[in-house]
């Protein structure tokens, strides 16, 4: 049963926004070390090594995730192979304006496939909080001049973007169906692991077709292997960790809206990065966005 949005649930779906910016920086950062699908496909198979002391026992042969691997190898492909893949191509191939302003669109998501596929009632609250939460994003991307808008081009790499916000909104709503082994449903780890297992497959199959296609290789050194290190522990594991339980605890119409947290996070991230202070608009953009989790929140 879902419950009311407390402050712990929105400091723990918090943390995955801010663990997603960091992730964006991270992987513009190392576009020209590793190809997208590769990056994927790598953070996934670190994040594997670091579950395996704590989740083994999902891979001996009377495991019951072999009992529930068509519905983890569906969880696996949407969360795990596809939507982080598509977000490092989108970061290679688009602007991060770009991919900010159509990954703002996750709510709308959240609302649309609740309704048509898992039976939820659009609110008009809701509404009303996609409304405020997408119109802080816009503040965020226009920095406070909305005249920068009219500079926005959309191109192929955005369409990588909106694929991907389907995915994760699809991935949100199935994460709260039950009938999940209880011992896997019960361990945060193994129920990471269940999705992993499958997930790995299907990422390792799309960075082998990349490299048939691609004549970029992967220039190891420290700079990969440090972000790696980052992204395999922070969104992968932790983020994902922190996403599914507070999803379990709200559900996915409220959870989608703080994924708008992770433009102004973003844009914190680079102005430190820049040495630049936080500007006004970032204040607006805040009250806009928590706005909107707390008028969609409220019963």
């Amino acid at each position: 049963m879902q419950q009311r949005l407390t402050l712990s649930t929105a400091l723990l779906l918090t943390l995955p926004p801010v663990l997603w910016a960091g992730n964006a920086v991270i992987g513009r950062a190392v576009a020209p070390l590793v190809p997208p699908l590769a990056l994927n496909c790598l953070r996934w198979a670190l994040a594997f090594l670091i579950l395996l002391p704590f989740a083994w026992q999902l891979l001996r042969a009377d495991s019951p995730l072999w009992g529930r691997f068509g519905r983890f190898a569906v969880l696996g492909f949407l969360g795990v192979g596809s939507y982080n893949a598509l977000q490092y191509l989108a970061v290679k191939t688009s602007t991060p304006v770009n991919v900010t302003l159509v990954g703002s669109s996750m709510p709308v998501f959240m609302l649309v496939l609740g309704a048509a596929f898992f039976s939820q009632r659009i609110t008009a609250r809701q509404v009303l909080g996609a409304v405020l939460s997408i119109a802080g994003v816009v503040v965020v991307l226009a920095h406070g001049d909305f005249e920068h808008l009219a500079q926005v081009r959309f191109v192929a790499g955005d369409l990588y973007m909106l694929v991907a916000t389907a995915a994760w909104a699809l991935y949100s709503w199935l994460l709260t169906r039950p009938g999940d082994p209880a011992e896997i449903r019960s361990n945060w780890a193994r129920f990471l692991m269940a999705q992993l297992v499958p997930g790995l497959l299907w990422s390792g199959l799309f960075a082998a077709v990349e490299s048939g296609v691609t004549t970029q290789s992967i220039q190891w050194g420290w700079p990969l292997a440090a972000a790696l290190a980052f992204i395999a522990t922070g969104p992968a594991i932790m983020a994902y960790r922190a996403w599914g339980l507070g999803v379990q605890r709200v559900g996915p119409n409220i959870a989608g809206f703080f994924s708008n947290l992770t433009p102004l996070f973003a844009a914190l991230f680079s102005a430190a990065f820049l040495g630049e202070p936080p500007q006004p608009y970032h204040g607006v953009a805040f009250a806009l966005i928590v706005g909107g989790i707390v008028v969609s929140s409220r019963r």
